[in-house]
Parts: C-alpha cells; structure tokens; sequence
C-alpha cells in the first residue's frame, strides 16, 4: 500500500483545485490512498477527487469522531467511511478547538510515505505539516506558484529552502520515490507461522508499507496498543525480521 499525503490552504485557488484533481488522477496507477485533513480547500478537494478517481482516502479529524468538522463536508466524509475511512485520536464529543488541529497534522505526515503541499501561505498548517514530515524523515514535495501569489508563497518558500521536492507531476514523486507501476503488486509474503497472530500481523502492514514507519502509525493501523506493539517490535528485532532506527521508526531487514 502506498499513501500521499495532500494538503495546503483553505483557500484554494482554481489552479490549486486543478492540481489536486491532476494528482489524483495520476496516482490512479499507483492504487494510492490519499490522506488529508477533511478541511476547507485543497484538503476536501483532494478527499473528493480520490473518491471521483476510485482511490482509498483517509481524512485525519482534529475533532471526535461523532463531530465531522466542517459540518459542510458530512456527506464526503460518510463516503470516505466506505472508500478509506475516518481516523482521530480524540475522544468522542471532543469539539474541533484550535489546539487540535496542528496535532492532527502530525499524524497524516506519518501515515504517508510522501507528502504534497499543493497551496500554501507562508504561515499555516500546511507549512507545520510539512515541517513534521521533514523530521519523520518522509519525502515532502510542494507545487510550484506564480511569484507575488500569497497562497504561492509556502510552496515557493519550502522548494527555495531546500524542504521540498519541485513537484510538476507525479513522475517527480516516481522519481524520488523510486516508484514503478510495474512494481505495485505485493511480492510473495514468506511462512511466518512460527510467529504469533499479532506479530504477523506487524510483519505484514511493514512488508505492504515497504518503507520504515513510525511506532505510533503501526500501532494506529495495527489497533495494538504501544506497550504492548513496543514488545512485539523488540522480539522481532531479536529474530533478526525487522530493524530499528532513529525516531522510533521500524522497517524490514
């Protein structure tokens, strides 16, 4: 499986909603799933056009998740719960403050292999975003804009600072991900009936990521608590399956 995370401003410009539509449509060889923010702007747009192009897509709330927030973006989000799903890390009935949202952001730059900043300001959440991704050692890449454009401003900003990719389409993220389409299906997954139920379990979200993952984003897709997922990881290292390594990350030998 593998994910892209999409996200940038509120206020989308047409050319930004264009790009998004462009991404996904690209990504549909990839059987990619697309993981945003369920907000305003490119985030919804890209939870759209991932459903419009028949891919998964996961939308990261900052709310509970009996609140969908914005209450506008209801009926996508009740599609994405058949073509994706929903996912938060607060409690039911928790109220989409402030606070919660540059949390959430750390979340989707670790559920995806690669992020895009498709539009941004030189300040916002996209940027944050970005940033985590950058420190979670993942490939972030921005679209370029026309200068002077405020919303072009982060994106411009991240590629002239050496935090982002140039992203034109998506064979740049081919490219630097090393991506093929002749590549996407899983290889054969090897006799791990010597292991218990749940440590196959981790054996198998490593081997279909095909890329290091962070404990915190196993433990979210494995349902396994992190004391309980932080031994697992530990007597699958001593078994030589898997390795260890800086940030709390985890991938295959």
């Amino acid at each position: 499986m593998r994910t892209v995370g999409i996200v940038g401003t509120r206020q989308a410009t047409e050319y930004g909603k264009d790009m998004v539509e462009n991404i996904c449509q690209q990504l549909v060889p990839y059987q990619t799933v697309i993981v945003s923010g369920l907000a305003y702007g490119i985030d919804i747009h890209a939870h759209k056009h991932a459903l419009k192009s028949g891919l998964d897509t996961i939308g990261v709330m900052g709310s509970g998740m009996d609140i969908i927030y914005p209450a506008a973006h209801k009926e996508t989000a009740k599609k994405m719960t058949a073509q994706g799903g929903l996912l938060t890390e607060n409690h039911f009935g928790t109220k989409p403050d402030a606070h919660n949202f540059p949390a959430r952001n750390r979340i989707i730059a670790g559920l995806c292999d690669a992020l895009i900043v498709v539009e941004a300001a030189e300040k916002g959440g996209a940027l944050i975003t970005a940033d985590i991704a950058n420190s979670y050692h993942k490939d972030v890449f921005a679209v370029p804009g026309s200068i002077g454009l405020s919303y072009s401003e982060g994106c411009n900003k991240l590629i002239k600072t050496n935090r982002a990719n140039l992203f034109t389409s998506v064979k740049d993220l081919e490219y630097i991900m090393n991506w093929s389409i002749q590549d996407n299906s899983l290889p054969a997954i090897e006799n791990y009936s010597a292991l218990s139920e749940e440590e196959q379990l981790v054996m198998r979200i490593l081997r279909e990521r095909k890329s290091p993952m962070m404990i915190d984003e196993i433990s979210l897709l494995s349902s396994l608590n992190p004391s309980k997922l932080a031994s697992l990881l530990l007597n699958l290292e001593f078994s030589n399956l898997i390795k260890s390594l800086p940030g709390k990350m985890f991938g295959l030998k």
